[in-house]
């Protein structure tokens, strides 16, 4: 009985619900017609063209609005093209244009506020401000999108997928470019940030605070200004990400400014002015990352603790490890360093001579910028390797008692 009960409801629901049909020679002929006529659980289909409307498109019914062949809203440079406060609600399939911009308001061409279980794919987004906007929502899917804009400076620009006091996201297979962040999370918990595209943001390519319990893995964050910031967070997940040609005066692939309880596994830092900049971070593991041809494998400044190295990659960066503080319980074991020079006579494949990865040049250039210029010189040579044969001024306790022979591979 209760499960026709269910059944009848399904059908009468699905018999209510209609497709309404927007086109230039439709009966209707604009989307915020077609909304205002609309019922929960209903369809707007949106005809191949381009459309502007005369004011913002509000959304406060559970709808799903369906662009055909990319359907082009133009929103004209006024302001934000969307906004939904419904719940259950699509957007697919969609081309927004020319959004509005602003120095005091945060125009997007999606923006969704206090709203439940929702999909935002397959849409694209060019000349964005903000590209979609999301706050104090939850158990909403962002998939597949294409976010894009001309940004010249922080100032007179937003961010891609901006997320605020949200909890419960996906995003997922997106690429942003072009933006002051391309993904930017503040106070979102329990959401995951997977195989996405996030390149030549003025910014970040992802920049998240106060964010706890999140994954992030499989993303591409590509020359950037300054790469990755991730900061004032706890129980934070980053694995198979790759960071690389973020390069600039102050730029790294990955900042960690106080992280707690968080696992930094199996990524990859190629080719940035630092790889992975650490301040005030406690009990973070890094295992199996791989740190190559950056200016900075690591750079660590005061009141780290507990953390662990184990099973790294460091092959041929400038300084595999700058670090400025006293070594605070922080461990570095069995890790492959492409300067070792030891041997390894019982044939384990863990050398038999600790290695110590902070040279004395590195030491010179944290006190002494302008020594960078004597980078490849002989006299660099010579001051490392008297300091690697007496140490003096590297830190005395801070060594891989166990390196590796081979680099780890996957």
């Amino acid at each position: 009985m209760k499960y026709l009960v269910l059944i009848i409801f399904f059908i009468s629901f699905n018999i209510q619900a209609t497709t309404i049909t927007v086109c230039k020679t439709c009966e209707i002929k604009t989307i915020n017609e077609a909304v205002s006529l609309s019922k929960d659980g209903d369809s707007i289909l949106v005809k191949k063209g381009i459309y502007k409307e005369q004011s913002i498109i509000i959304i406060n019914k559970s709808i799903h609005l369906i662009g055909e062949d990319n359907a082009i809203i133009d929103g004209e440079f006024k302001e934000t093209i969307i906004k939904v406060t419904a719940n259950n609600f699509s957007i697919e399939g969609l081309t927004f244009m020319n959004v509005g911009q602003s120095y005091t308001k945060d125009f997007a061409a999606i923006l969704v506020s206090k709203s439940k279980h929702f999909i935002l794919k397959n849409n694209i987004v060019k000349k964005a401000f903000f590209g979609f906007l999301i706050e104090k929502s939850h158990h909403g899917e962002i998939i597949n999108n294409k976010i894009s804009s001309n940004a010249v400076n922080e100032t007179s620009s937003g961010n891609g997928i901006h997320l605020w006091h949200c909890s419960h996201m996906k995003i997922q297979n997106n690429i942003v470019s072009n933006l002051r962040d391309g993904i930017y999370f503040e106070f979102v918990k329990n959401s995951t940030i997977s195989n996405n595209i996030s390149k030549n943001n003025i910014r970040y390519g992802l920049h998240f605070m106060f964010s706890n319990n999140n994954v992030y893995f499989k993303n591409e964050f590509k020359n950037n200004g300054a790469g990755v910031a991730v900061m004032f967070s706890k129980f934070i997940i980053m694995h198979d990400n790759v960071f690389h040609y973020n390069w600039g005066m102050a730029s790294y692939g990955l900042l960690l400014k106080e992280i707690y309880d968080a696992q930094i596994e199996n990524n990859t830092f190629e080719q940035n002015t630092i790889g992975i900049n650490v301040e005030n971070c406690s009990r973070v593991d890094y295992n199996k990352n791989k740190f190559i041809r950056n200016g900075w494998a690591l750079k660590f400044s005061g009141g780290c603790y507990k953390n662990i190295f184990e099973l790294n990659s460091f092959m041929y960066n400038a300084f595999d490890l700058s670090y400025n503080s006293k070594l605070n319980s922080n461990r570095f074991e069995k890790n492959y360093w492409s300067d070792y020079t030891g041997y390894d006579l019982n044939k384990d494949g863990i050398g038999d001579v600790p290695y110590r990865p902070v040279k004395l040049f590195s030491y010179i250039v944290n006190r002494t910028p302008e020594a960078l210029v004597l980078l490849r010189s002989l006299f660099v040579d010579i001051i490392n390797f008297s300091e690697k044969v007496s140490p003096v001024f590297t830190p005395d306790n801070l060594i891989d008692s166990k390196p590796l022979m081979k680099m780890i591979h996957d």
